[in-house]
């Protein structure tokens, strides 16, 4: 028999304070840039001063936001890890290679080669906590985290397992932020956080987190909400985004006037924006409507 599934406790490295639970953008960062950086908890409180020193920003981040997500969640070990990362640990990648050109392909230590794949988050996570099940890692491009929480949803309501602790992770590097910036990825000009979703140019604001859930198929007191359908759709023609949408609510036994509100993706890029706006002055255009990219600039 399949079960409901519940997001029980979330933990939060962003651009913003959310590595604290005990408030939720009490105090808004400001930001002004065409990348913008974490704002790094006391890492001594999580990770051992020696160990944190060898570790890519990635994992530090994912180590903080994980141990909150287990201590809200009042857990000390789960079933299972689920991953997704678009980069991995690329500033280590990047490193490293520099190092193989610096020193001849001569006396290289392996720390960064070890910490430079994009399972190094889960497998590092696993090690802390003694977890010896299921660990994943996917690196589907955009759509990793939705890939992550579909094989938890999965494998929850059909009790496979009964706590999985989801998350996602990328990091901020140099090379990446000025190899994107020359194809229009990423925004030439600094743009400040109050005028990035009406900017008008092409490219986006490019950040950095980590953030992590755990899911069980048990509700308890920390639960946030029920994670009840997802759906993700691949080379989907504009025209048929509204009538996709009012099918997959259709398949919940719901339509746009059971709905209280609608997050949207927008970005501010000028170019891909457009499928939000029009969603926005149409299916939704009755619906209160959130943005939240101005805040955590994840893509």
């Amino acid at each position: 028999m399949k079960k409901e599934v519940f997001i029980n406790s979330v933990g939060s490295v962003s651009v913003q304070k959310t590595f604290d639970n005990s408030g939720f953008l009490d105090e808004v960062v400001n930001y002004e840039g065409t990348s913008v950086k974490a704002v790094d908890p006391n890492y001594k409180e999580y990770i051992p001063p020696a160990a944190a020193r060898r570790m890519a920003k990635g994992i530090k981040m994912s180590a903080v936001s994980s141990q909150n997500a287990m201590i809200e969640a009042g857990l000390e070990n789960v079933d299972a890890i689920i991953v997704g990362t678009g980069l991995g640990c690329l500033g280590d990648s990047e490193k490293f290679v520099r190092d193989l050109l610096d020193n001849d392909e001569q006396y290289l230590t392996p720390t960064r080669f070890i910490q430079s794949s994009h399972n190094t988050v889960a497998g590092s996570i696993a090690l802390d906590m003694g977890c010896k099940g299921y660990n994943f890692t996917y690196v589907h491009a955009n759509i990793s985290f939705e890939s992550s929480l579909w094989d938890a949803k999965l494998q929850l309501a059909n009790e496979e397992a009964e706590t999985i602790l989801v998350g996602a992770v990328d990091e901020v590097v140099d090379h990446h932020i000025k190899t994107h910036q020359f194809i229009d990825h990423i925004k030439k000009e600094p743009v400040a956080m109050e005028n990035v979703l009406r900017s008008g140019t092409k490219g986006i604001v490019f950040g950095e987190g980590s953030h992590f859930f755990v899911l069980s198929n048990q509700k308890q007191e920390s639960t946030y909400s029920k994670l009840v359908d997802l759906g993700v759709y691949n080379t989907l023609p504009t025209t048929e985004v509204s009538e996709t949408i009012s099918d997959f609510l259709k398949r919940n036994d719901l339509s746009t006037k059971d709905l209280d509100g609608v997050i949207l993706g927008n970005n501010g890029d000028v170019e891909h924006d457009s499928i939000y706006n029009d969603l926005g002055t149409s299916l939704f255009k009755e619906i209160p409507q959130f943005v939240y990219k101005h805040l955590s600039r994840r893509v």
